[in-house]
């Protein structure tokens, strides 16, 4: 009974709210610990989980089984902790510590850095338990680790997009948990990083002079990500693009939603600059006229 009620705690404890991240102890790790210093999980001294190293996995009860992926896992012994919660399942696939050893595994595979090990664990945890309580954690750790793949925005950012749509499934399914709080702040950062991607192509293709290139960027920028830092570049740029085109109108347009949007940025004053320098504006102090918003020009 004292073994139950400390797993119950050690994943109920994926639901108080913590952040998880690769650079400290995640959700299951820190329970783990208030476990360990609780004395609630029975017979988890080092010296049972040494024997537990050298016995055939196989012969151990479940129970014991799991509890020995659990020292691993606070060991740090990934691997070895993968291979436990893996017999656990193999050897008691009916039993409640396979559905317990099955969330473990994705977390163990997280802890190790083998995301992609860890995303198949999660997604067949996913599909197995879609109304256990504990399937809200395996959604947040699969994106956690879509989201830990994300690399610098002059490489490729397919996993950018697979993270900000895992952490979107977190918030569709799961809107008010402290798992959903933190998904909506990673999405805005994945949301940015795609952006700052469109803007350095974009900012390639104006350098080459491939003008309609450049301009499918920068719009995309402007119209799916809004919200981002990157959005008054962007249409500064356009301004820019239009004004390299000969298409004096439209820069004069971009750059009017630019000062009604972001009055006091930098890139609207070197908008305006530029709007002077080809004669689109008189060279005088102060506010274009007629300001405009968004939907007039994309």
């Amino acid at each position: 009974m004292m073994l139950s009620f400390a797993v119950r705690r050690l994943l109920s404890a994926s639901k108080q709210g913590w952040t998880a991240s690769k650079q400290g102890w995640t959700l299951p790790a820190l329970a783990v610990i208030a476990a360990l210093g609780t004395g609630m999980l029975a017979g988890c001294s080092s010296n049972e989980d040494s024997l537990a190293l050298s016995t055939d996995l196989a012969s151990l009860p479940a129970d014991k089984l799991y509890n020995a992926g659990i020292d691993s896992l606070q060991a740090g012994r990934y691997a070895d902790a993968v291979k436990r919660f893996d017999a656990v399942e193999q050897n008691y696939p009916y039993a409640s510590w396979a559905t317990k050893a099955q969330l473990m595994h994705g977390y163990a595979e997280y802890k190790r850095n083998h995301y992609a090990d860890a995303i198949s664990a999660l997604q067949r945890y996913i599909q197995l338990h879609p109304s256990n309580p504990d399937t809200a954690y395996a959604y947040y750790l699969r994106a956690l680790s879509y989201y830990e793949e994300i690399s610098d925005i002059e490489r490729d950012q397919s996993n950018t997009e697979k993270a900000l749509a895992a952490l979107n499934d977190v918030v569709v399914h799961y809107p008010e948990t402290s798992y959903a709080r933190d998904a909506r702040l990673k999405m805005d950062l994945c949301r940015d990083h795609l952006a700052g991607k469109e803007m350095e192509v974009g900012r390639w293709y104006e350098g080459q002079h491939m003008y309609i290139a450049a301009l499918a960027r920068f719009q995309t920028v402007i119209t799916n990500y809004q919200t981002t830092n990157h959005t008054p570049e962007a249409l500064e740029r356009t301004t820019e693009v239009y004004l390299a085109m000969g298409m004096k109108g439209e820069a004069k347009r971009t750059a009017e939603v630019l000062g009604y949007n972001y009055p006091g940025n930098e890139w609207y004053q070197k908008a305006y600059n530029q709007l002077i320098e080809n004669g689109v504006v008189p060279d005088k102090k102060g506010k274009i006229e007629q300001p405009g918003f968004f939907s007039r020009v994309f």
